[in-house]
């Protein structure tokens, strides 16, 4: 469980809980805060401890029902973890508004920071009315669990899961089937129309209750600037990229064209999301066979090495957490590898979303992942573990700074160790038995940004479409329009057949119905190459930069620790300097990274007609 997120149950990737069948019992809303006035900074001081501590035994015993409830969904499991979030929910709010009693005090900093923290940290806003906090958690917990169940049945009577439709979308090559699960998987979502609108309501009146105009402004409002100049340093750094993502847009979409034909994908037009490996078009490394450099092979399938070695889930977690030993870091406790959750069930469903957690602020670290033997997921272990190791290098500080110091580093700092997943880490650790040669650094290239530079668009659309959702510049009558029209400005997508309002399209994507924020992540792609370069250059190294693997230096671990343990106690730009020396996100080195395919890409796309 994620500290500093108060009430997004943490979770990193997700908050996880069920819904009751039936409304439980209505729990009693905490006893509010009596102060005398005036109030003095010593009062301030003996809130912030009072509200940590009780902050700490609601998370711990939140984060209990909501693993449950993650890995047994029932009924049972959905009602207690709903009345746990209740709980937290009306705790939250209430601590949050009570605050606002020290607001004119010349406080000291650490005890200012925390006061702010405690409003700006919220995920999900409720009002003071308990009747609507209980709805608002019923709704989100309902929710979740139509996503995590969801199915899709075939004509011959075959019923999938999203982990077999996802496994199909990134293998089958027939337009057919392809346009069978994108629209199956889309089945599911409509359900949740009237509840997410009902949610976005009661939402934002939680977060009018704070002194914020919405939802939106509220998220934006926790990144130690104001909520409108952060918005405008998204588009600063999407202004950054946006040149290479056009120009491998430009790529995929004519090299689609010549594989499926002018029919399925026109060479003006945006590309049919049916058609990049993804159920989301989030991310296009699936097609890579089909859109890769002709003349360069990556020299090596990491999948069907990790199946030819008889690596398992476990095998594969213990390479990640070999990686971060050779840095220094100490061992996983012995509770992650009896608690975690690595393989999915048979008996039962659970939600396999991968995520990372953090229960008792202190060493109950655990990852829930259904790990399929793959790549793919070889990379995702890593990226899970960076939380594990981030949240117990802060679980020293107070229990409001535990915490990444904004939520883009948390995700920031697992990509970064999976970007030292390259040839070199794979020979040192037995998975290969030689280098490639480096003429097949292309298509390492090409594979890396069909993953990460194709998802910047997407990680960056996804709040668009909430933000104004939150603040009534979308309309509920125009939320699937919305979405789509978003879609092809950024992404260049467009669905493969007419979507209208009967559907909710958004809701197909796990983080709207689990009310994730999704903008870390497009910050987290950004810092990713950042801290990666700092690393590298701190490590000693020389040459390009995709080559740099960061394994086996301890003094690059010692100066990522030394960024880790601040936790969230700075404001993030001091934590960035601790690393990088800069105090400025920068995609810089992105840029740099992708340098040599960026220049090919630019000798391919000679003669085409680029853009949407």
């Amino acid at each position: 469980m994620k500290r500093g997120q108060l009430i997004s149950l943490s979770f990193v990737l997700l908050c996880c809980t069920s819904p009751p069948a039936s409304p439980p019992a209505t729990t009693s809303d905490p006893a509010p805060a009596v102060f005398h006035w005036p109030v003095t900074v010593a009062d301030a001081e003996a809130f912030v401890a009072e509200a940590e501590e009780q902050l700490a035994t609601q998370w711990f015993e939140t984060g209990r029902a909501s693993w449950v409830a993650a890995n047994f969904i029932t009924q049972d499991t959905r009602g207690i973890a709903a009345d746990s979030q209740a709980e937290l929910v009306a705790l939250n709010q209430q601590l949050a508004a009570e605050s606002d009693a020290f607001a004119n005090l010349e406080l000291p900093e650490d005890v200012r920071r925390k006061l702010r923290i405690l409003k700006a940290s919220l995920s999900m806003a409720a009002p003071q009315d308990s009747e609507l906090q209980r709805e608002l958690s019923e709704i989100t917990t309902e929710m979740e669990a139509t996503y995590a169940t969801g199915r899709h049945c075939r004509p011959d009577g075959e019923c999938l899961d999203l982990t077999a439709m996802d496994r199909r979308m990134a293998e089958s090559r027939d337009p057919n089937e392809l346009l069978d699960l994108w629209v199956g998987w889309r089945e599911v979502s409509p359900p949740m129309r009237g509840q997410y609108q009902r949610f976005v309501a009661i939402a934002n009146l939680g977060a009018m209750d704070l002194g914020f105009t919405d939802l939106g402004e509220l998220w934006r409002s926790d990144y130690d600037m104001e909520p409108d100049a952060f918005t405008a340093e998204v588009e600063r750094l999407w202004k950054q990229v946006e040149p290479l993502y056009e120009a491998l847009h430009c790529h995929v979409r004519a090299r689609l064209a010549e594989h499926y034909g002018p029919d399925q994908v026109s060479l003006d037009e945006p590309i049919p999301a049916h058609l990049l490996g993804n159920m989301w078009s989030q991310t296009w490394g699936n097609v890579y066979e089909l859109v890769g450099p002709a003349e360069s092979d990556p020299g090596y399938d990491l999948t069907g090495i990790l199946r030819d070695q008889g690596v398992d889930a476990r095998g594969m977690v213990r390479f990640g957490e070999g990686f971060f030993s050779s840095l220094g870091f100490a061992p996983l406790p012995e509770t992650f590898w009896q608690r975690s959750l690595f393989t999915q069930p048979r008996d039962r469903d659970v939600v396999c979303h991968a995520s990372a957690w953090d229960i008792d602020g202190l060493d109950d670290l655990r990852i829930k992942m259904c790990i399929q033997i793959t790549g793919e997921d070889f990379f995702t272990v890593h990226h899970e573990l960076g939380h594990n190791y981030y949240q117990r290098a802060y679980n020293q500080q107070p229990p409001l700074f535990q915490g990444s110091a904004h939520d883009g580093f948390h995700e920031g700092v697992g990509d970064t160790i999976a970007l030292s997943i390259t040839p070199e880490y794979l020979v040192q650790v037995g998975l290969l038995d030689e280098l490639p040669p480096s003429d097949a650094d292309l298509g390492l290239l090409m594979k890396m940004a069909l993953d990460k530079v194709a998802f910047l668009a997407f990680g960056l659309l996804v709040d668009q479409w909430r933000w104004q959702v939150f603040s009534g510049a979308i309309d509920p009558a125009d939320y699937n329009a919305s979405w789509w029209e978003l879609r092809e400005r950024y992404q260049g997508i467009q669905p493969p057949v007419a979507r209208d309002e009967s559907s909710f399209d958004p809701g197909a994507k796990f983080h709207i119905p689990a009310n994730v924020p999704y903008t870390r992540y497009f910050l987290a792609y950004i810092l990713q190459f950042q801290f990666q370069r700092a690393l590298c250059e701190i490590a000693g190294y020389e040459g390009p930069l995709h080559r740099c693997s960061i394994y086996g230096s301890q003094v690059a671990g010692e100066r990522l620790n030394d960024m880790l343990e601040l936790g969230r106690s700075k404001p993030w730009p001091d934590a960035l300097e601790a690393l990088t020396g800069q105090r400025e996100m920068d995609a810089s080195a992105l840029i740099e990274y992708f340098a040599p395919l960026s220049a090919w890409l630019e000798e391919q796309n000679t003669g085409r007609s680029c853009g949407w």
